[in-house]
């Protein structure tokens, strides 16, 4: 172990690195190659892991295939898939520290956060096996007497699932058991980022009793595993989140087979500021909002639309309490920012705040990389730009970082037209005192979700996702369920001899 002062008081022992194994079938295979991961704050190696080939790969979704089409857990009880899905939430809960430590450890955010992604997304797998066992279909007895049609739901079969860097164990949570509720077998992709979570989720699902086959995975980079995952013929769906860039490529690799394709995909996502709204309390969640993850989030609201009237005192508002945030060491239990996933975004994140300056937006406080006493260069400063017009990239496209865009506007069309003329729409909000503006202004936001007087507030029974260039479908709750299932009408003759003969007897 690597022992590592994160402030003066405290002392931390670091494990010793993860080591990641692919899961095919119930068994754990180490791999030919390996990759690892050092961490973006500590700059020691913090896993090591196999790194999967098409071999590797097609013996996965071969796994999953053959599992689905055995029955074993496509078709039993919804009540036995229930109950395994309600142990997984009772073991992750059990294993909340280990599982929060590693996740730090890869992804530079601070352990509070850690923490409260991995124990919150045991209530996405004690929600989902709720859906299993309330799922149902339709009947339709009104089509005459002879007749009756029913309307069932199976599971779609075998899943892809491509996670994230973000929020690896969350983001996973927001699918796999969905799936599993549903009756589907799948083979799962983790980010080569942050692969260690998900691997320690397989642990728990084999101790949860998951049947060999049902949920397999493979770690290692996008070509060729996730390439594959996305193309190969015996996979009916995939469900990926990352990037739109990416996002376009797996539905355009997925074309071949015409298998389904659920997206979800990058944000810019405004909050809109009224000059009735409580400031305190916006200025408040807008900070949250930039900060949150180190700003590494689709939903960051990483750009602002403030009334003319009030944004040099909000601006300053934020401001203010920007500089109360504490950055630094994502070991340090009241640490509230990290570091930045890879040193390579964190200058494409600094890239953004230079063009827009340069383009004559104002910065209002920060725009450079922070340093952190004993750690390492990837951190970067809270930054606010103000004077930002809507035709500069900052306003347009995802920075993902600590990075806060301020636009203005003078009336309520001019904040919707601010807020749709994007290319993105995964959620937006607005601080408004006056329900009838704050109603008129979520009916016509082009977004998945609209917030109002509050941000980032969600839940397992309300569906998340986003329109135009934000992805396509939903996760989490029922909508999000009925994602993995496909629709059958049975049409039923019940009535002796009812039918009219077509072809009629010859003389």
């Amino acid at each position: 172990m690597t022992k590592l002062t994160i402030n003066k008081a405290v002392e931390m022992a670091l494990p010793d690195p993860f080591l990641g194994r692919h899961l095919i079938d119930g068994e754990w295979i180490e791999g030919a190659e390996t990759f690892t991961r050092i961490s973006p704050s500590h700059d020691t190696v913090v896993s090591v892991s196999a790194k999967g080939d098409e071999t590797t790969t097609e013996a996965a979704i071969t796994a999953a295939r053959r599992a689905f089409d055995r029955g074993d857990w496509s078709r039993i009880s919804a009540k036995e898939r229930s109950a395994v899905l309600l142990k997984v939430a009772d073991l992750i809960e059990a294993n909340v520290e280990r599982i929060a430590v590693q996740e730090t450890l890869e992804s530079g955010k601070p352990i509070s956060q850690s923490r409260g992604e991995v124990s919150g997304a045991a209530d996405l797998w004690r929600y989902a096996a709720s859906l299993a066992r309330t799922s149902h279909g339709d009947s339709h007895n009104s089509l005459g007497a002879d007749m009756l049609g029913v309307v069932v739901k199976d599971p779609i079969g075998v899943v892809s699932i491509i996670t994230p860097w973000n929020f690896p164990f969350w983001i996973l949570s927001q699918k796999l058991p969905f799936a599993l509720a549903a009756g589907c077998t799948v083979v799962v992709k983790p980010s080569e980022v942050t692969p260690s979570s998900t691997v320690m989720l397989g642990e728990l699902l084999i101790a949860a009793g998951l049947p060999s086959g049902v949920c397999n995975i493979v770690l290692g980079h996008g070509q060729p595993v996730g390439s594959l995952m996305s193309t190969h013929k015996d996979v009916d769906m995939v469900t990926f989140t990352g990037s739109t860039a990416v996002g376009k490529m797996i539905t355009e690799a997925s074309a071949g087979t015409l298998k389904k394709v659920a997206l979800e995909l990058g944000g810019k996502n405004p909050q809109v500021i009224m000059p009735d709204a409580d400031l305190e309390n916006a200025a408040d969640a807008v900070t949250f909002g930039v900060y949150f993850n180190v700003g590494q989030c689709c939903n960051s609201s990483s750009r602002i639309i403030v009334h003319e009237d009030i944004a040099e005192d909000f601006v300053a508002r934020v401001v203010a309490l920007s500089r109360l945030v504490k950055f630094g060491d994502p070991m340090d239990p009241d640490t509230q920012v990290g570091a930045i996933v890879t040193a390579d975004h964190q200058r494409k994140i600094d890239s953004y705040v230079q063009q827009a300056v340069a383009a004559g937006a104002k910065l209002e406080l920060g725009g450079g990389a922070l340093p952190v006493e004993g750690l390492g260069s990837q951190f970067y400063q809270p930054t606010v730009v103000s004077n930002v017009t809507p035709d500069m990239a900052i306003a347009r496209e995802e920075v993902f970082g600590p990075v806060l865009s301020v636009l203005t506007f003078r009336t309520l069309e001019e904040a919707i037209a601010l807020t749709n003329d994007s290319e993105y729409g995964l959620s937006a909000g607005i601080w408004c005192n006056d329900i009838h503006t704050c109603l008129e202004y979520a009916r016509r936001a082009e977004a998945g979700t609209v917030w109002t007087n509050t941000w980032m507030d969600g839940y397992p029974e309300l569906a998340f996702g986003g329109v135009k260039e934000s992805g396509q479908g939903r996760e989490i709750g029922r909508y999000g369920y009925d994602e993995f299932l496909e629709v059958k009408s049975l049409v039923m003759r019940v009535g002796r001899d009812s039918r009219a003969p077509w072809v009629e007897a010859s003389a």
